[in-house]
């Protein structure tokens, strides 16, 4: 596929099938190629954490006693499930940085190697999603994954399999957005 059908046609995807993922191997080929993302001083500021079926049962049981607080039961059990079929799981760290900016430059940087993740991954048939919520600012999360805080910064989770469902997307007319200058 072609660079601007890829960027057309990607979505998130919420919903995977449970078999045919792509291999460790190829996940681990996407991302050495994903790390030629444009990134300020060649900082190569990120981290990427393949996790394990051991680590995703601690995230998703984290996620359900954190959930519990103000959800419903039933609620926290459905998203627990909906976690625990998700086949694939890339936890994506940035350097962290007393210097603002700085920081605003590689965490830049990792949201471009991110992107270049997740077109390669359509590519080749997968989808993937790219979540942020706020289990993933807990340092109880922190420490499940064994990063220290004080010098990475999750960025997100990304989720990838074989997509069950692809939604529909429909974007503004880009002429909404340029704006030419004299």
């Amino acid at each position: 596929m072609n660079i601007k059908a890829l960027i057309r046609e990607r979505r998130t995807i919420h919903a995977y099938q449970h078999e045919d993922c792509i291999s460790l191997s190829e996940v681990k080929e996407i991302i050495a190629t994903a790390c030629w993302a444009p990134n300020h001083h060649l900082s190569q500021p990120w981290h990427f954490y393949l996790l394990g079926k051991e680590t995703i049962n601690d995230i998703c049981q984290l996620n359900r006693a954190f959930l519990s607080n103000n959800r419903s039961v039933d609620e926290v059990e459905r998203k627990m499930k909906r976690w625990l079929t998700i086949p694939g799981w890339i936890i994506v760290t940035c350097d962290q940085s007393e210097d603002a900016l700085r920081y605003q430059e590689d965490y830049a940087a990792c949201a471009c190697a991110m992107q270049n993740i997740m077109l390669q991954l359509w590519d080749k048939g997968m989808g993937s999603k790219w979540s942020t919520g706020a289990l993933t600012r807990e340092q109880a999360f922190y420490e499940c994954i064994s990063v220290d805080s004080q010098l990475e910064k999750v960025i997100g989770i990304l989720w990838y399999g074989k997509p069950d469902v692809i939604p529909r997307s429909k974007r503004k007319d880009a002429s909404q957005f340029i704006i030419e200058l004299p």
